[in-house]
């Protein structure tokens, strides 16, 4: 009987083990569905807030929360971008910290667009509309509040869709995007933070001239130029571990100017390569070390190069600016912008006599009166901004003129973005 017995417990005991690891398998699975959930709200919680508290005098430290990312369920993304988290991140700048540091960048935004792609009137789900695939697959996903261009399969390249498609770079061109970086903190999980992006620089002869990739599982920003064989004839890698934001938002800008190129990272520039071919065209790449998990940039942009602040404001009496933006259907500054208003405040420091009517601008985008009102607000928000550098309120008038007038087509993205600016009027 007891053999009996223990022969019974032995099979309960490895049944029960069975059960058990299926259901540990089980839990685990939801375990991790939980987490991911839990995290794409936390997120969701934690970005919207990032840039109004840099221009809002909030020197606490942002929020940390570790990612784990597949591809999200459109239907269950939180739309909220004011929700706020008191998770600490001791790993992200302070606010005040990003300011400053675009406060001192040299970085000058182009002043004539010629890509602009916030994907704001685009299909979730779909392909970006304003883009090409070259390889892989890609579509509109909702993430952080942000419609975002998502690359779902690993590698994937798309290339902005132009009339000319081979040959609509300047000799003097800027783009800039916004990238999203996970948390380095878990590297060995192959999670979200084992991002790549490539801007992949070509020729009208489709020759390779120039790659520039974001790295940021080895925390790296590499560059590669090549010659007419292909071969890399020049390649520079640098660490930028202190200055890509964990779980957030990061902006990339970058300038070529004839045959210099420069880069930056969140303001601070990180290539200087003073002689190279000139491109024609470019893709870009999004590419990971295990293909699963998306990767999301958003608002891209192509300008032409520039013109000295003084030269436009001598020759037209004002200066139209689109290199301050805000969140959208805000009036919050984002913090980019303080590269342009820090040439403002410069040029008004060099002519003391200097005054300027700070109008906003929009596109038709939704009711009048609202675009009026928040015409309005962002007008005043530079303005306060400038004061609060040191420019004398005196100097400085805030005027909205909502969507009454426009400087091209509203019917067009490209359209509409440039109708999105702000103008300093000389008075």
């Amino acid at each position: 009987m007891k053999k009996y017995l223990l022969l019974a417990g032995v099979l309960t005991m490895f049944t029960s083990a069975v059960e058990a690891q299926s259901f540990i398998d089980r839990l685990g699975q939801r375990a991790k569905q939980a987490a991911e959930n839990a995290v794409e709200r936390n997120v969701e919680n934690k970005v919207g807030n990032a840039v109004d508290d840099a221009f809002n005098g909030n020197n606490d430290k942002g929020n940390k929360n570790n990612k784990k990312s597949n591809k999200p369920n459109n239907n269950e993304v939180n739309e909220d971008e004011n929700n706020s988290s008191s998770n600490s991140n001791n790993n992200k700048p302070a606010p005040r910290i990003i300011e400053a540091t675009y406060a001192k960048c040299d970085f000058v935004p182009g002043d004539e667009i010629i890509f602009d792609d916030d994907l704001a009137t685009e299909q979730i789900g779909e392909f970006p509309s304003k883009w090409d695939l070259v390889d892989g697959n890609s579509e509109v996903v909702k993430f952080d509040g942000k419609m975002t261009i998502g690359f779902v399969s690993c590698p994937t390249v798309v290339t902005p869709l132009m009339k000319n498609s081979k040959n609509y770079l300047t000799e003097e061109f800027t783009i800039e995007f916004d990238f999203f970086a996970g948390d380095n903190s878990s590297l060995s999980e192959n999670l979200l933070s084992r991002s790549q992006y490539f801007l992949q620089f070509y020729n009208e002869a489709d020759e390779h001239v120039l790659e520039y990739e974001v790295h940021t599982a080895d925390v790296t920003s590499t560059f590669w130029r090549y010659n007419s064989t292909l071969d890399k004839s020049v390649s520079s890698e640098l660490e930028i571990k202190d200055l890509l934001i964990e779980n957030n938002w990061n902006h990339f800008s970058l300038s070529f100017n004839k045959r210099a190129l420069k880069v930056y990272i969140n303001g601070t520039r990180v290539t200087n390569v003073p002689n190279m071919k000139a491109p024609s065209y470019v893709n870009l790449e999004s590419r990971r070390w295990q293909d699963h998990g998306v990767d999301y940039v958003t608002n891209f942009r192509i300008c032409k190069g520039a013109v000295p602040l003084y030269d436009r404001m001598m020759t037209d009496g004002k200066i139209i600016s689109y290199g301050i933006t805000f969140d959208i259907n805000k009036s919050t500054i984002k913090p980019e912008s303080m590269v342009e208003i820090s040439r403002i405040k410069k040029l008004m420091d060099e002519n003391p006599d200097l005054k300027f009517e700070v109008q906003g601008h929009t596109d038709n985008t939704g009711s009048a009166s609202t675009n009026q009102t928040l015409s309005e607000q962002r007008a005043q928000a530079i303005v306060n901004k400038l004061v609060e550098l040191g420019i004398s309120k005196s100097r400085l008038t805030a005027v909205g003129k909502g969507q009454t007038t426009p400087l091209a087509d509203n019917s067009t993205d490209e359209g509409r973005a440039k109708n999105r600016r702000v103008e300093f009027v000389k008075k």
